[in-house]
């Protein structure tokens, strides 16, 4: 799952990001409210999380133009503004939850965690599925043909990626920047090796391959190959 992040603070954001990325989650962080607004608008979240004072534009109009632009992503406060009427003024401008700073992050997490399941009730992507492989993205759990298969974090983030985009080839470029949100350096095989640990674990017990390689261009997930 995607998430994005609109803070100023380089400290909190940086330490919002790593923690979210330790859980498992890809993570985009703006530091400036026009940029927030852009990729929001632009690229596709599961969920966004705003301070409320930033340079450019402020989180209340970051908010209001995602809304007018008629998405219902989740969106979280994450500010230092504890009044209630600030509080009040987020909810009612649209946004699904109010956390004020400082925060104890399992507490951000749980909060996030609740949103997202709330929020893929409605939505049919809350399993990923390709052949007898499944990806279940609320549990963090994978199995294949009933068999339960234990992923690393980044492990899951590539295999959700591969599924999510099935039937696409992937280039390391952009596997490198979802997943580990970093430039690729063709010097460096930290993707060939991390989608050769994944193949063994998800294609090695069965007959039927899933994950293929495609000479020169990068990686597909496909059933029928």
């Amino acid at each position: 799952m995607k998430i994005l992040i609109v803070e100023d603070e380089l400290k909190i954001g940086t330490y919002v990001q790593q923690g979210l990325v330790e859980a498992g989650f890809v993570v985009d962080l703006d530091r400036d409210g026009a940029d927030g607004l852009h990729h929001a608008l632009t690229e596709a979240y599961d969920l966004i999380v705003l301070d409320v004072m930033l340079p450019g534009m402020t989180g209340w109009q970051i908010l209001e133009g995602i809304r007018r632009a008629g998405k219902d992503v989740p969106v979280l406060f994450l500010t230092a503004r504890d009044h209630v009427e600030d509080r009040v003024k987020g909810l009612e401008l649209g946004a699904d939850d109010y956390l004020v700073k400082p925060f104890a992050f399992s507490e951000l997490l749980a909060r996030i965690r609740t949103l997202l399941r709330r929020g893929s009730r409605s939505k049919e992507a809350e399993v990923l599925r390709a052949a007898d492989l499944e990806l279940d993205l609320l549990r963090r759990r994978v199995s294949r043909g009933g068999k339960r298969i234990e992923l690393t974090v980044k492990e899951f983030a590539l295999l959700e990626l591969l599924l999510r985009r099935q039937g696409e080839v992937l280039p390391r470029s952009l596997i490198a920047s979802q997943v580990w949100d970093m430039n690729f350096d063709s010097d460096t095989n930290v993707i060939d090796v991390a989608v050769r640990r994944l193949r063994v674990k998800i294609d090695d017990d069965f007959d039927a391959k899933l994950i293929h390689t495609v000479r020169g261009m990068g990686y597909v997930l496909e059933t029928a190959y």
